[in-house]
């Protein structure tokens, strides 16, 4: 049976996952219409990410829903990195406190319960509706419109809609990229790990982080993701599968380095599955109207814990920008700067994190030697440690909305301090556009800022931003609504002119003066 009624939306997005209730709520928050289907009925259980950052914590803020997450994560302290024997080589140490993103940089939690936040908070905005048991079975690009088709689940019927712009946040069997027909580029990796979740109140006493056993022979990882849950990852070796360790006697030799002195009426297995971690990242991410984003567009081995995160930078990155050309305060071209600026980014992140991982577990017996050797001896070397434990992502290449001119801050985030009422940068600026600067602004300079939406702050001597801007060599900066700069520089006049011809009005419409501070 089929819905003959058509609607018209502005956006659809397929996937329900963090990808797509996060892309759907920072468009809602925007005042964009947007329907999300997904194929479940309600979150998918199964716990998948475990980790995210300072940097995607901060998007969590936007969303408006720190304090619910803080609830439900627990900071970590760092790394530590285990021989075969368990035996400690090297710890790299984070500070659980505020980082420069206002958040902790390293960040455990159970991803079904992220979810359900996420999902909770966006009934929170009648702009977004999200459809379950809705499996899209057709794409197709008209030029005009994105017709999007779909089954419900529940009846059999078959429903269409139309959209200005469809986001695929499908997965790794993304039928969105399938439709736009873009290849996956496999980076040749590919291992098959066993994932162990297990619930208990017994105290395990173990060091508050992440443990890597740098065994080549069968590496292993274990972290503590919630007051009482936990989760250990090993690799499998050849002939294993998960069907070999369903019961907490055939784990026991795994996790036994953790749990030796608990029993197991103690424990709780919560699910064992296998998982197969793979790099890979896809030809383009756009055609025409139509977006891929999230593990549609790459997957990230979990060695750095980036693969959710970069999903949601995703997001971030591209619903602003769609919001920005509806209203009509940037050109339609700016929209290609998503796939410039997000793939460059992804590839360098995917490429660390396999890095990293033949560094903790590769090169068989001459491997594992090398690291007995040079592993204890990093903490020693100056300025390595703090670059180890240093959560900050590469800067974006320049695009149509990120101009690199002098100085070091284009395409960082600005920082994200409290100010001298307390309130953090985040906060003040709101969603839009931004100019931080050192000196206040000429009349005409102002006038001109204001017609656009931008929020104006000047920095207090002294404070954190005019340190920043100071240390970037700048006396202003233009700061996107992602809080990505723009564009920096000395001179905050022709910041101005250059601002103002290439921000033709406000991102948010009912946006009609500069908040001065």
């Amino acid at each position: 049976m089929t819905s003959n009624a058509i609607r018209r939306l502005p956006v659809v997005i397929v996937g329900a996952g963090p990808t797509g209730i996060t892309a759907a709520t920072l468009l809602a928050q925007y005042g964009v219409d947007s329907l999300v289907l997904d194929r479940w009925p309600g979150v998918y259980q199964q716990p998948r990410a475990v980790h995210l950052d300072d940097e995607i914590y901060r998007v969590i803020a936007r969303l408006g829903i720190a304090d619910e997450f803080a609830a439900i994560s627990r900071p970590t302290l760092g790394l530590r990195l285990l021989d075969d024997r368990f035996r400690v080589l090297a710890e790299f140490t984070r500070d659980t406190s505020r980082s420069r993103n206002g958040f902790p940089q390293a960040n455990m939690f159970d991803q079904p319960e992220l979810e359900a936040l996420l999902r909770a908070n966006l009934k929170r905005f009648p702009r977004a509706q999200l459809r379950g048991d809705a499996e899209v079975t057709d794409v197709t690009d008209t030029g005009e419109y994105v017709r999007v088709t779909f089954t419900d689940r529940t009846d059999g019927t078959v429903h269409r809609v139309d959209a200005d712009y469809l986001l695929g946040c499908d997965g790794a069997n993304s039928l969105v990229r399938a439709q736009i027909g873009s290849a996956i580029r496999d980076f040749n990796f590919e291992q098959r790990w066993l994932v162990i979740d297990v619930a208990t109140d017994a105290d395990l006493r173990q060091w508050e982080g992440v443990h890597q056993v740098c065994d080549p022979v069968r590496a292993g990882t274990y972290m503590r993701i919630g007051t009482s849950r936990y989760r250990w990852e090993f690799q499998l070796l050849p002939g294993e599968c998960a069907d070999h360790f369903t019961t907490l006697t055939a784990l026991r030799p795994l996790i036994r380095p953790w749990t030796a002195g608990v029993q197991d009426r103690e424990l709780t297995l919560v699910r064992v599955a296998e998982y197969t971690f793979r790099a890979q990242i896809a030809q383009w991410w756009r055609r025409g109207n139509v977006f891929i984003l999230g593990d549609a567009a790459h997957l990230t081995p979990p060695f750095i814990g980036q693969g959710m995160g970069a999903g949601v930078r995703d997001a971030m990155n591209l619903a602003w920008k769609i919001a920005a050309v509806r209203y009509g305060a940037l050109d339609p071209a700016v929209l290609d700067s998503y796939e410039r600026e997000r793939k460059p980014h992804t590839r360098s992140l995917i490429r660390l994190a396999l890095n990293v991982g033949r560094a903790m577990t590769g090169g068989a017996r001459v491997g594992n030697a090398l690291r007995h050797l040079v592993l204890p001896r990093l903490r020693l070397l100056p300025g390595l440690r703090e670059k180890v434990v240093d959560s900050t992502t590469p800067a974006l290449r320049p695009s149509e909305l990120v101009c690199k001119s002098r100085g070091r801050l284009g395409g960082t985030l600005c920082p994200n301090p409290r100010l001298g009422d307390g309130q953090r940068l985040d906060d003040v600026l709101g969603t839009g556009f931004a100019l931080i600067t050192s000196r206040g602004l000429s009349e005409h300079d102002e006038a001109a800022m204001r017609r656009r939406g931008f929020v104006v702050l000047v920095t207090q001597p002294g404070d954190a931003l005019a340190q920043w801007l100071r240390d970037g060599r700048a006396t202003g900066a233009l700061v996107r609504p992602d809080r990505t700069v723009l564009r920096a520089g000395r001179d905050v006049s022709a910041l101005c002119a250059w601002a103002t011809g290439v921000v033709a009005g406000p991102l948010d419409p009912a946006a009609t003066s500069v908040a001065r501070r």
